[in-house]
């Protein structure tokens, strides 16, 4: 079984992604709710809630875990195996599916994220591994905005505000470095015009392909548990897998 974790509901889109390419895994997915946005919170909180979530999925029977949210950087992945049983369970974070899928390339790369994503340096330091300098946009109001259900005016304020010093001519393509930013993707399209837009779920798809498939088929049995009552994330969920193949608990 494979766990995902999230903040809150961006990892939805990541699942999505998952589910389109491997229909029979399984999978238990803990949304953060409670805690969402993780965008400002600080690397010793994230430490502490990353910790709890993917002990959480462990505990269910979770064999592999993809983290899905950009905020908990590769570092601070790469840290929980100090402090969770992860020697035998392999572990798929965001940025090196990503990264990968620009090797080799020469467009001119743009990536929005939170402020802890952007502030981390993770993506940065990335691609320079291969080669590649970035331009980074924090839209610090998004992620939250989208969790809470402010709607596309607000999304697309929000993100015309980050980009008004950007030169449209700066960037060949735009990476979408928040998995809620999806949920805003025709705001980002608006806001935007012409702009080619990479969603990083699609790599991670694929990562799970050459890490995890086929050991982890299953019946296609999806699990939810988040960790307040969101009645956005249980709409998002409604409209991603509109099968409705799924249970939500929230947890007390």
């Amino acid at each position: 079984m494979i766990g995902v974790f999230d903040s809150g509901s961006g990892g939805l889109t990541v699942l999505k992604a998952m589910r389109d390419a491997y229909p029979s895994i399984d999978v238990v997915y803990f949304g953060d709710t409670k805690n969402a946005p993780y965008g400002l919170r600080s690397r010793e909180e994230l430490s502490r809630l990353t910790v709890a979530g993917i002990g959480f999925l462990l505990e269910h029977g979770a064999s592999a875990i993809v983290s899905a949210c950009n905020s908990v950087s590769a570092s601070l992945v790469l840290s929980l195996y100090e402090v969770l049983p992860l020697s035998n369970v392999p572990l798929i974070e965001m940025v090196g599916p990503c990264v990968n899928a620009f090797k080799g390339t020469n467009a001119r790369v743009a990536l929005c994220a939170t402020t802890a994503t952007v502030e981390s340096g993770m993506y940065q330091n990335a691609f320079h591994m291969i080669g590649k300098d970035i331009i980074t946009v924090a839209i610090p109001e998004l992620a939250g905005a989208i969790e809470k259900g402010e709607g596309a005016e607000a999304y697309e304020r929000y993100i015309r505000a980050a980009f008004a010093q950007v030169p449209a001519d700066s960037y060949d393509i735009l990476i979408l470095g928040c998995t809620h930013y999806p949920l805003a993707l025709d705001a980002f399209r608006r806001s935007l015009p012409g702009k080619p837009i990479f969603d990083p779920a699609n790599a991670v798809a694929e990562r799970i392909a050459t890490r995890l498939w086929p050991r982890e088929m299953g019946y296609g049995k999806t699990d939810f548990y988040i960790s307040a009552e969101s009645a956005q994330f249980r709409g998002f969920a409604a409209k991603l897998f509109p099968d409705g193949a799924y249970t939500v608990t929230v947890l007390p």
